[in-house]
């Protein structure tokens, strides 16, 4: 990769020369080794190179934003030509804006540099142990791969940030097979910066596939039941991250429709649920070190027992409802675990559903929901009984929130995020 701060520093003078005040970039390269399997073996082995830019333009009180990733001298001066004419083109709005200086500073994250080697024997290692412990299980595809990137931000006020950043990335595509039986897919995957542990021990893997081995033989729900939800942690932090954006973030707080536009300082939520946003948590591979706006990063709690914290506002949206911006634009989500293991949230649930996965459009602005559960059992007398198909869950996001009856001491961490299992009673569970 070339000196990305060499490139900005031209940047700087071709912005100069176009006589430009306002204005904030970010410019950033990336190489990707990337290593595909199919059907358990190694396919292909590549390694690619990526280059972005972006800039926004202010001309009083308009503001044009444009992309690219072209960063050569001339990619340089068309990006800062598209950005000055998308300004002339905009909107009169003085709510658009950038931080005010936040100083200088680099950030390094992650394993800056790779082992490939070990990487390749982590690969080889897990093809193995599933092979031998999970022998139903087939792994129809896979990626592995390193990825290394450095970028530098730089705005009118005088901010200068520059990440270098590295993470090792491995994902899954499964299913299981018996004679002619076979499941429908699942997937999986997680980010980490060392290659200490096995794969298998990561995430939620180990879950994942002893789940696909159960859903062998399947059974068509029959009828109608208003029941309890025992989610995964992948599917924990999806139902947490839909409330959030649903009630609480820019566009419903500007045009007014977001349930919780409100509702800060007051309880949203089971006093059980305390939800931050924590991109500086060790267990976090590469968490968000400057936001969109140029603000440096801060940790941010959003729920605590229950109770809202804080709303997801841009510097735009802030501006435009006079409220306080969150200076945190990534989604470094944390949970923080509860009082019962899993086993003992499972047995204390009289009828339900184990939910794996769930498929649906998005909830109304009132959190009214209806998905297709996915990878998932029934559960009848604190056990779980069998895989189900065609089946629907319906409910309210608002209300899950509120009915949430258990969170387990279990965490799982896939890097990007650390969430635990999570029960919520009163949904709707119909099969044929």
């Amino acid at each position: 990769m070339s000196e990305i701060r060499t490139i900005a520093d031209k940047f700087d003078g071709m912005i100069k020369n176009n006589h430009i005040e306002k204005y904030s970039y970010t410019l950033s390269q990336s190489e990707k080794q990337e290593l595909n399997l199919e059907n358990g073996e190694f396919k292909l082995m590549r390694t690619l190179f990526n280059n972005n830019g972006n800039i926004k333009v202010f001309l009083g009180s308009k503001m044009g934003a444009v992309g690219g990733n072209d960063i050569t001298d001339e990619g340089l001066k068309k990006l800062i030509a598209d950005g000055i004419a998308a300004a002339e083109s905009a909107e009169e709005d003085p709510c658009h804006d950038i931080a005010p200086d936040q100083g200088k500073d680099v950030f390094k994250q992650g394993a800056l540099e790779p082992d490939l080697d070990k990487f390749i024997e982590r690969i080889k290692e897990f093809l193995d142990t599933v092979a031998k412990d999970f022998p139903k299980v087939r792994i129809m595809a896979s990626t592995g791969s390193y990825d290394k990137w450095n970028w530098i931000s730089r705005n009118s006020n005088g901010t200068e940030f520059e990440g270098f950043g590295g993470q090792y990335y491995f994902s899954i595509e499964i299913c299981a097979t018996d004679g002619e039986k076979t499941t429908g897919l699942d997937y999986t995957g997680f980010s980490t910066k060392t290659l200490d542990k096995p794969f298998i021990e990561m995430a939620d893997i180990k879950e994942k596939l002893t789940n696909i081995e159960l859903s062998l033989n399947p059974v068509a729900l029959e009828g109608k039941f208003e029941g309890t939800i025992l989610m995964t942690p992948s599917q924990a932090g999806g139902f947490i991250a839909m409330s959030m954006f649903n009630f609480a973030s820019s566009g419903g707080i500007i045009d007014g429709t977001a349930l919780w536009k409100d509702k800060i300082g007051e309880q949203v939520a089971s006093e059980k649920l305390s939800v931050a946003l924590k991109p500086f948590d060790e267990r976090i591979v590469m968490g968000e070190r400057a936001t969109a706006s140029g603000f440096r990063t801060e940790e941010a709690d959003l729920i605590e027992k229950g109770v809202l914290k804080r709303h997801l506002l841009s510097l735009y949206a802030a501006n435009k409802t006079g409220r306080p911006v969150l200076k945190n634009s990534g989604f470094d989500l944390v949970v923080e675990p509860g009082d019962k293991t899993f086993a003992e949230m499972l047995a204390s649930i009289d009828k339900g559903l184990l939910l794996g996965g769930f498929s649906g459009g998005q909830p109304g602005a009132n959190g009214e929901f209806s998905a297709v559960a996915k990878n998932s059992f029934l559960i009848e007398n604190g056990k779980i009984k069998c895989a189900v198909t065609e089946t629907m869950i319906n409910g309210n996001l608002a209300d899950v929130m509120k009915n949430i009856t258990a969170i387990s001491k279990e965490q799982i961490c896939d890097g990007g995020g650390v969430v635990p299992y999570i029960a919520a009673s009163g949904v709707v569970i119909s099969g044929k």
